[in-house]
């Protein structure tokens, strides 16, 4: 059954089949006038108050000047009912697409079409901080896993007809909403277009977190070329630069594409600080990427085949330490390794009450009790130890560091020195041959612009960023790479 049935118990019993054993389904019999007529809704979805005193009452009571079903349908369109959101529905699927968004569907006898009202009622969180992009100066607002508040918090700071919004469902069975958001006068239709094509091949059956989506939308990389974000006013300023937002219901995170390598350093703090001290940290954060996945990688290396790359007092240290351990220095710097990676990972997943606990005994075990039983030298556990550090310093990046730290360990230990610049030259021509929806992922580093520094290698004051409106579509070479989408 697609088209909905003239008759009201074929519908009825249609749907109520479909529904069966499910205690959530409510359905209300009853007469409009003369007119048989029945109410679905879903329990839990709908608010029970708003459904009383604004549909049911109202119904019930009115005068129907007909007993046709068309024609009463049309009267309390226009006359009975007064709510926001009506909507007429002719399939089986439109209604159960409603039911499931938290519509109530009014079905009448002899009137082969529906009428849905919007009564949502379910319980949302409520707008706070989110933990995962703290801000020092500015907002305090984050997304929530009710996408319709998502895009109230967009419109709020984006007071422009120009911010568009359009639906689209993901999910086979879950038939997630989602919204998606851009700036008419500044975001490429191309990309847009593009954006809808995956969107569209997507064949998964639940989508139920915005990561799913992130493998649809890119080929699998070592860096996401998908950005997320749970703060609305980074989302703005991506909006402002051409991005395409991407926001899905029942999860607090936003997806926008296109995404550049440059912008994993990039914070919403860094636009509230002033321009010297943004650039210093910005800057901090460059070299921390750097040492986070080179540096144990080098001091594997150097210690293991070129030892006369040290100076001679810390040759001597590390030559003392180690003769003093059981393990070789690669195997040493993996142990550790997988060690603090084990912590941080309990730190994650232990309830709350016994976070603490974890951070003691990690702190007894990986630190001056291993060192002083010989376990592990000093200066291998001085060198995880800011690596593991320097890695939070960009948690965007965390991921992906994490991988590449223990290849460039094992590349170090094997093939030395030499093992880890080849690795590097191979990392930097994977970067540069990565597109991000036709944008190059490694743009405006390579191909170059030099007007685009003024965000990269510094941030400028804000009088001096606003003078060029640099768009993500208008970087240099975007264009250029569409065969590789």
């Amino acid at each position: 059954m697609e088209n909905l049935s003239e008759h009201l118990k074929e519908n009825v019993t249609y749907i109520n089949g479909l529904f069966e054993n499910a205690m959530d389904y409510i359905e209300r019999e009853f007469m409009v006038g003369t007119v048989p007529a029945a109410l679905l809704t879903m329990d839990g979805l709908v608010s029970k108050q708003h459904i009383t005193l604004s549909i049911l009452n109202p119904l019930m009571r009115a005068k129907i000047p007909t007993d046709n079903g068309k024609e009463t349908l049309l009267f309390i369109e226009e006359n009975v009912l007064c709510a926001v959101e009506q909507a007429e529905l002719s399939t089986v699927s439109e209604v159960l697409e409603r039911m499931m968004n938290g519509f109530a569907v009014l079905l009448l006898d002899n009137c082969p079409t529906a009428l849905a009202f919007g009564t949502q009622g379910f319980a949302a969180r409520g707008v706070d901080e989110p933990d995962t992009e703290v801000m020092q100066r500015g907002s305090r607002e984050g997304f929530v896993e009710t996408y319709q508040t998502n895009i109230s918090l967009l419109r709020r700071r984006l007071k422009t007809t120009e911010l568009k919004f359009e639906k689209v469902t993901v999910g086979e069975e879950s038939q997630t909403p989602a919204a998606l958001c851009y700036l008419k006068n500044i975001a490429d239709p191309k990309i847009i277009n593009t954006l809808k094509k995956r969107l569209s091949a997507c064949n998964l059956k639940d989508v139920l977190a915005a990561g799913y989506l992130a493998g649809y939308l890119e080929r699998p990389a070592i860096f996401d070329r998908v950005g997320f974000t749970e703060r609305p006013d980074t989302l703005c300023g991506k909006l402002h630069e051409g991005h395409i937002g991407l926001l899905i219901d029942g999860t607090p995170t936003a997806l926008y594409v296109p995404y550049l390598f440059v912008e994993n350093f990039q914070t919403a703090d860094d636009y509230a600080n002033r321009p010297f001290y943004a650039t210093f940290t910005r800057w901090l954060k460059y070299i921390a990427f750097f040492l986070a996945i080179f540096l144990p990688g080098l001091y594997v290396g150097i210690a293991a085949h070129d030892p006369e790359l040290l100076p001679e007092t810390l040759l001597v240290t590390i030559a003392q330490a180690e003769r003093s351990t059981p393990f070789p220095v690669m195997l040493e710097a993996i142990l550790l390794y997988f060690m603090y990676e084990l912590m941080r990972e309990a730190g994650l997943r232990v309830p709350k009450p016994l976070g603490s606990s974890v951070g003691i005994v990690g702190g007894l075990v990986i630190g001056e009790t291993a060192v002083s039983a010989g376990l592990v030298s000093a200066p291998s556990l001085v060198v995880i130890a800011v690596t593991v550090i320097t890695g939070y310093t960009v948690p965007k990046l965390y991921e992906p560091m994490a991988v590449l730290r223990l290849i460039f360990i094992l590349v170090g230990g094997i093939w030395g020195v030499w093992g880890v610049l080849a690795g590097f030259t191979f990392l930097l021509f994977e970067l540069c041959g990565k597109t991000s929806f036709s944008v190059p992922f490694l743009a405006p580093i390579a191909p170059f612009r030099l007007s685009a520094m003024r965000d990269v290698l510094v941030r400028a004051g804000w009088k001096r960023l606003v003078r060029h409106n640099a768009s993500v579509q208008h970087m240099p070479g975007a264009g250029k790479g569409e065969k590789h989408l």
